[in-house]
């Protein structure tokens, strides 16, 4: 995001710890780029919520506390977390970054704990991992929520204590290290619905940061789209011309499902193709009528009827949507919808809709609305 290009991070591990140091060479290709990242005045820009933002970012960085991101998914969560860093006392210490959802659940303990020569099949030799690369620096782990339950409880031992122990081992390592945390959910319904463990969210949420939507800064619309226009034309060497007035108020009233990611898309795509016809056909408003309201206007009329009506329709709909989207997988269809299980079951039964995929019956075709994007 922001257009930061792949730079490999060589800075090294400020660290007298001798067993550390022996085997940063081996672990050095674990190291995730810090990259060039844009201006702050860009990040950051005018409205009143990101300068809000700035200041609590300001008083954290150079706390040693874990550190709780949350945000709709392309929102710059992954920005943040490296100007945490940047900021901090361990800014020449490693910035080590884990996607959570990129790797398998069965590989993951690997990856972030390592092992020892002989632990599973395969083991041919002694692996660090990527907590103990991050010694003396940041550890951002990206979408927290994804986490299997087990290697949730090694990671409160981590945060508790300092120490982990890599698989096939029989001593625990010690390490010091900054965790960062972001997720795109809310985790408080993730510990409803029985998917994440409270103790292990009470321990990264020691300070926590909320990322705005696009959609709650769009004041700051036309300086991101003057850096990212800037930004491609110098990457692909090309000469694409400012946005019209008539593109950037369509930009404006756009609602932006997909945050800052999105945008710096449909500039890459505007400075590639070079005519704004190839991305304001994107930016045209979903139709929203999802019902249709059949009002006597001949006689009284209660608004708060009528209103609570509607939304229940619309509500209902969704909810089918996603149901069937997630092969009528409720737990699944609970995440998508950033609800606990529970509640979802409420829901379920109080729109009148079957409780799993085999009770279902055929939705007659006046059910069917637009297609509805849920993150």
């Amino acid at each position: 995001m922001f257009g930061a290009p792949d730079a490999r991070f060589t800075t090294p591990v400020p660290s007298a710890d001798k067993p550390f140091m022996s085997t940063f060479n081996s672990m050095s290709t674990l190291a995730q780029p810090l990259g060039d990242m844009p201006p702050e005045a860009v990040v950051f820009g005018q409205t009143s919520v990101m300068r809000a933002l700035r200041e609590r970012l300001d008083k954290i960085a150079g706390a040693n506390v874990p550190v709780l991101i949350e945000g709709e998914s392309g929102t710059g969560k992954d920005i943040i977390a490296r100007l945490i860093h940047a900021a901090s006392p361990w800014k020449n210490g490693p910035w080590v970054k884990v996607n959570c959802p990129a790797i398998p659940g069965t590989l993951l303990e690997s990856e972030l704990f390592g092992y020892e020569k002989g632990a599973f099949t395969g083991a041919f030799g002694m692996k660090p991992g990527r907590v103990e690369m991050a010694h003396r620096g940041t550890l951002f782990l990206d979408e927290i929520s994804e986490l299997d339950m087990s290697l949730q409880s090694k990671l409160l031992q981590l945060l508790q204590d300092g120490q982990f122990c890599r698989i096939g081992a029989q001593e625990d390592k010690k390490v010091e290290v900054r965790v960062v945390c972001a997720t795109n959910r809310k985790l408080e319904d993730e510990i409803g619905a029985g998917t994440f463990r409270a103790d292990l969210f009470y321990r990264i949420n020691v300070v926590n940061l909320r990322m705005p939507s696009l959609r709650e800064r769009a004041a700051d619309l036309p300086e991101l789209i003057a850096y990212f226009l800037n930004f491609y034309n110098t990457k692909f060497n090309s000469r694409a011309k400012p946005l019209s007035n008539d593109l950037v108020n369509l930009l404006t009233k756009y609602h932006w499902p997909g945050n800052i990611r999105e945008l710096e898309n449909l500039m890459k795509r505007y400075v590639i193709l070079g005519n704004e016809d190839a991305i304001s056909g994107d930016l045209r408003p979903q139709p929203t009528d999802f019902f249709s309201a059949d009002i006597d206007v001949d006689g009284p009329i209660s608004l708060k009827k009528i209103t609570k009506q509607a939304v229940q329709e619309l509500e209902r709909k969704v909810i089918l949507k996603v149901l069937q989207h997630h092969h009528w997988n409720r737990k699944q269809a609970a995440r998508a919808l950033n609800i606990s299980y529970r509640a979802l079951l409420y829901k379920i039964r109080d729109a009148g809709l079957p409780s799993n995929r085999a009770a279902r019956r055929p939705q007659p075709e006046n059910t069917e609305t637009a297609p509805v994007t849920v993150e």
